[in-house]
């Protein structure tokens, strides 16, 4: 399911990485880890961290990476960490945050969480 047509109905999104089209879903498997690799206690303390609106880099590809392998990729962090997107960083906070507004969506329509922001360089 790594790639292809999305179902935006299962809150899948597409994204591409390293010249790829890439299908991404924050399942409840792939929320589990991320709750677990940011510490959250439950899926609306996750919402709540997301909702600030800023991540790191190292934020945003633990959450690339959980979407990709709640599609079924077999992709490891690292590798994650090594792919491009186009736009560069603005590319990859675009992607993160239609995955978390596919996911967190609110039943009006509007996102709970807030677009994050990538930390700028100097």
């Amino acid at each position: 399911m790594g790639q292809g047509s999305v179902n935006a109905r299962r809150g899948e999104i597409g994204a591409v990485l390293d010249g790829q089209t890439r299908t991404l879903v924050l399942t409840l498997g792939a929320l589990a880890e991320l709750e677990s690799a940011f510490g959250a206690d439950d899926l609306m303390a996750l919402a709540e961290r997301f909702g600030r609106g800023r991540l790191s880099a190292r934020d945003a590809a633990r959450i690339i990476h959980a979407g990709l392998r709640g599609a079924g990729a077999d992709v490891t962090l690292e590798e994650v960490e090594r792919m491009r997107a186009d736009g560069g960083a603005a590319g990859f906070a675009r992607i993160v945050t239609d995955l978390l507004g596919a996911t967190f969506a609110a039943p009006t329509g509007e996102t709970a969480p807030r677009p994050p922001e990538l930390p700028q360089k100097d």
